[in-house]
């Protein structure tokens, strides 16, 4: 959301105005937006927010989460493994040397010499106070040598002086350069008691830095593999103590910047890693030949972080995810409604099925009664073209007394007829004489009553007697069925012989 002056509230440990924090324990910050026309836009969540959470609440679950996934991309031995762990004292280069030169000398005197923010352990005070050198930088990035040229040396003791008592100062009146200003940066960096991205890290970048990519036989080459490098650079700088993590992401945005405007700067991304590779990455109390061979991957690794520095400070998806189902799986599968809308979603496939299962057989069924029907208007096609004669008017006759018979002008029924058992019917018998092959014929619901001529007496008066089907028993419905069907035949000899002889 964009600022607009007078209409925020910083809250939650957001820096308010004179570089001091509302509270030192916050997770995170947010701002308050008291403006009504704009209350209506959609709010913008942390995605971030479970993994400050964790890692305020559980840091040591949070360190183990992120170092077993650093293990997964980097081999980290037994002893280097302890050591970014903090179970164990880094063991650095040159530690054990005893030689003492000058220049090591001169910077262990340094820092003897302690103030309230230069060459005392990083806090949030001290970064309150820097922060407003980086503001001033990024105003002024279009200077040629920038961090590179010495400044005005009383100048700058004069600026590190009011630094130390946290006196205001306005670094816009003119009255110090940006050269001034830069150099007092490094010098604030390099007298920290440990390196910006501290001792115990040291060995990871190193191995970090060797990060490479296989060809397709499987050997490594020259070529940096850099996705796997900025994830590894993510998981590292989770585990960075909080005051580190934000003044390192402070620092590599104002360099990412700086290398942005190098044609007005000429300082580019590596130029920069030059300068400030010392302060931030090499251990203290070492000399560039304790390094000797490292220097190249040291330099080259803090290049690499000025040009990625946008993408170093989110948490991989992953590792969100992890933290979300931390506070929030366990509470979803304990749930009475959630389990039972789980129960209930898995009864109800069941239905489903079965519904899906009626609706191919209703379609089987309608597509087998069209066939029929097709076949049916066919027969009466051929009937109706046949010449003239007794014949033909005799079979046209039998056709409109079979309860489902079609002519060719009649239309086919819409809704499909429910099947029942087939029945050798004397429309049966002219089919197989017309066509010669026996056609199947799926009849109508009898809804309506029987004929009078095709019901003998005898059913008539058992139906009278008896009442309605319904209320026969099994016997007495095999009866009436029985003497149905001898009537039939009966009726169906008498007819085919009728035939022969006209035949």
């Amino acid at each position: 959301m964009g600022r607009r002056s007078g209409r925020y509230e910083m809250a939650a440990g957001a820096p308010a105005p004179g570089g001091r924090r509302g509270g030192s324990d916050a997770i995170c910050s947010f701002v308050i937006c008291n403006d009504s026309s704009l209350r209506s836009q959609p709010i913008i969540f942390n995605p971030d927010f479970f993994v400050e959470k964790l890692r305020h609440e559980k840091p040591e679950v949070f360190t183990e989460l992120v170092v077993s996934n650093i293990t997964r991309l980097i081999d980290l031995p037994g002893a280097e493994l302890a050591q970014l762990m903090g179970e164990e004292d880094p063991k650095l280069p040159g530690a054990n040397s005893t030689a003492s030169g000058f220049f090591r000398s001169l910077m262990s005197l340094k820092r003897k010499e302690k103030g309230v923010v230069f060459g005392s352990p990083l806090t949030e005070e001290g970064i309150a106070q820097v922060s407003q050198l980086i503001e001033y930088l990024h105003k002024n990035l279009r200077a040629e040598g920038l961090f590179r040229v010495p400044g005005n040396s009383i100048r700058q003791q004069i600026l590190k002086d009011a630094l130390n008592s946290g006196t205001d100062i306005d670094l816009d009146s003119g009255e110090f350069h940006s050269n001034d200003v830069a150099t007092l940066l490094k010098m604030f960096l390099g007298e920290l008691p440990e390196p910006l991205l501290t001792h115990k890290h040291f060995h990871a970048h190193l191995k970090i830095a060797d990060l490479m990519l296989f060809d397709e036989k499987g050997n490594k080459t020259s070529t940096p593999d850099k996705e796997r490098q900025i994830e590894a650079l993510q998981l590292l700088f989770l585990i960075l103590p909080a005051p580190n993590r934000s003044l390192l992401k402070l620092l590599l945005d104002l360099l990412y910047q700086t290398a942005k405007k190098q044609d007005k700067n000429k300082m580019s991304a590596h130029n920069l890693a030059l300068m400030f590779a010392p302060h931030i990455l090499w251990p203290r109390n070492v000399t560039a030949n304790d390094l000797q061979e490292n220097i190249t991957k040291l330099n080259n690794g803090v290049t690499f972080m000025i040009k990625h520095s946008q993408k170093l400070f989110k948490a991989p998806a992953y590792i969100r995810e992890c933290a979300r189902l931390h506070y929030l799986g366990s509470r979803a599968h304990t749930s009475k409604d959630d389990l039972d809308l789980l129960t209930s979603g898995s009864k109800e496939l069941q239905p489903l099925k079965s519904q899906k299962r009626s609706r191919l057989d209703t379609c089987h069924q309608e597509e087998t009664q069209q066939r029929t029907e097709e076949a049916l208007k066919e027969l009466f096609r051929h009937v109706n073209n046949m010449p003239d004669s007794a014949k033909k008017k005799k079979l046209i006759r039998q056709f409109n007394k079979h309860p489902t018979a079609l002519t060719p002008g009649s239309e086919v029924p819409t809704s499909p007829a429910p099947r029942r058992t087939r029945s050798r019917s004397f429309s049966g018998l002219i089919k197989r004489k017309v066509l010669g092959t026996p056609v199947i014929l799926e009849r109508k619901s009898r809804d309506t009553t029987p004929e009078p001529e095709r019901v003998s007496k005898e059913n008539v008066h058992l139906l009278q007697k008896c009442g309605s089907p319904a209320h026969m028993s099994q016997a007495k419905l095999k009866t009436l069925e029985g003497r149905k069907e001898e009537s039939c035949r009966r009726m169906r000899t008498r007819l085919l012989s009728k035939d022969s002889s006209s035949l």
